[in-house]
Order: structure tokens, then C-alpha cells, then sequence
């Protein structure tokens, strides 16, 4: 098994949102949680229908990396719309607030 499929087997075998807490601030440096976390506020906004220019605004990111954001929306199989449609209870319009680094959903 590939290094990086033992680590997603990992993560699923992760059902506490503590113990997946404490095994992110182990694994992942603040630095790099906050990227991941800036990445899922872009996913959020796209998601909510934000014009890009204002997410980029906004988030101080660049246009390429929010191009590949809505790409990753308009997929087919894509997993991150199905899960943001679940989050928001299907109303794509709904706010989705953001979370602070270290708080519980």
C-alpha cells in the first residue's frame, strides 16, 4: 500500500473529532492546517455562488488557485460538491460559516 493510501486509511479510521484534532496538530504543522482550511473556505465560496475576483479579494488568493476550485465544483464524480450540498442541506445559497482553526463544527 502506497504511503499516501495508508494515510487516507488512517484518516477514515478516525471517527472522534478529538483524537482527529490532536492527530492533525501532530502530523501537520499550524502553517499547513491553515492552508488546508483556506482551501476548504474557498471550496464554501465558490460553492455559495461568490464571484471569484471577490473571493480572491477576500481571501487575498490568487485566481489560478480559485480557477481550479470551481473546476474541481464542476466535475461529475466530484466529491467536494456532493459533501458541500450536504452541508448546506442542499441549498447551495446557505452560509456556511467559517470556522476558526481548532474549534469543533
Amino acid at each position: 500500500m502506497s504511503t499516501a493510501n495508508e494515510i487516507i486509511r488512517v484518516f477514515c479510521d478516525i471517527d472522534d473529532f478529538k483524537t482527529m484534532k490532536k492527530f492533525f496538530e501532530e502530523i501537520f504543522t499550524s502553517a499547513e492546517v491553515q492552508d488546508v482550511a483556506l482551501r476548504w473556505r474557498l471550496m464554501q465560496l465558490l460553492h455559495n455562488e461568490i464571484p471569484q475576483r471577490q473571493i480572491a479579494s477576500k481571501l487575498g488568493i490568487s485566481l489560478c488557485k480559485i480557477t481550479r476550485g470551481s473546476k474541481v465544483l464542476k466535475a461529475r464524480a466530484g466529491v467536494s460538491k456532493k459533501i458541500l450540498d450536504r452541508k448546506s442541506g442542499g441549498n447551495k445559497n446557505a452560509v456556511i460559516p467559517a470556522t476558526k482553526t481548532g474549534t469543533q463544527p
